[in-house]
């Protein structure tokens, strides 16, 4: 399939989820469907090569509030960037922001799905974005954390599922002006219990074809 518009311009794919809910799964089957780049973790490698900074630096960052910003301030003021005293090419404003260049740099050279890290938020301004959140039940997340081998018990699977899923709203909220997991804040609210990964995948991509491909 066509991964480019009739214009010939790349879209993304942006891809919100809830820890346990199969997103990088579904992820990684939308792009294998329409035959475009897929990236999750990759883009720190690709932001540390691109930035000269250590990929530690954004592991350690990886969709957390900064830590020299009460999680409570205005975006306005987490956004300033360089007027912070004392900010430095390894502050996690830097960080964040190499990332958002990076995540530009990739659509513009083809399409793709991208997991996390406000991407939609990102690229609403730099190209068309079909934006998804994907959640379900706790008992479904649970079963497959600790069949993926993430945690032994369903306390520990639940505490563990419990700490990312704060760890990504409070992040996405920060720097973004939307809700993380708020219906409104996304094109597609999507249950992945109901279909499973491939039916997830597949009703992805046939809304795709029809926003942007037919």
């Amino acid at each position: 399939m066509n991964q480019d518009l009739k214009n010939n311009k790349n879209y993304v794919i942006a891809i919100g989820r809830q820890f346990g809910c199969g997103g990088r799964e579904v992820g990684q089957r939308v792009a294998q469907l329409l035959d475009i780049n897929y990236y999750d973790k990759q883009l720190l490698l690709e932001a540390s090569k691109a930035s000269g900074i250590n990929p530690e630096m954004f592991e350690a960052a990886d969709e957390r509030t900064p830590k020299f910003f009460p999680s409570l301030w205005p975006l306005n003021l987490a956004m300033a960037g360089s007027t912070f005293i004392g900010e430095t090419p390894m502050s996690d404003d830097s960080i964040y922001k190499a990332q958002c260049q990076v995540m530009k740099d990739l659509v513009d050279r083809k399409s793709c799905v991208i997991v996390g890290r406000t991407a939609d938020y990102v690229l609403r301004d730099h190209c068309p974005v079909i934006s998804v959140f994907l959640h379900a039940p706790i008992g479904d997340r649970v079963k497959r954390i600790i069949e993926r081998g993430d945690c032994d018990t369903r306390e520990a699977a639940e505490k563990q599922a419990d700490k990312a899923n704060k760890l990504r709203s409070e992040y996405y909220n920060f720097y973004t002006d939307k809700l993380w997991g708020h219906a409104e804040s996304y094109d597609l609210s999507i249950d992945s219990s109901l279909l499973g990964i491939e039916g997830t995948a597949q009703f992805i991509v046939e809304y795709v074809k029809r926003r942007l491909l037919e």
